[in-house]
């Protein structure tokens, strides 16, 4: 999500709290946080997808191979 974007969020905020927003605005306000908690949890579950572990035995487990692809895990 690029800064302008955020920008926009945080300007919605500040007009929501300061004067209220019109439905058109409103709208928009969600669909761009709704944006943004997307791109929040795409870098998260890639970041988790890239963790590995070092196992008693010595072997390494890569948990994004393990779990990353299975339904239930972070949506």
């Amino acid at each position: 999500m690029d800064e302008k974007k955020i920008e926009r969020i945080n300007e919605l905020y500040h007009k929501s709290k300061a004067e209220g927003l019109t439905e058109k605005e409103l709208q928009e306000q969600q669909l761009l946080r709704r944006e943004y908690i997307a791109a929040i949890r795409d870098n998260l579950r890639g970041q988790l997808n890239r963790i590995s572990i070092r196992e008693r035995d010595g072997s390494i487990t890569d948990l994004g191979e393990k779990y990353g692809g299975k339904p239930g895990n972070i949506q």
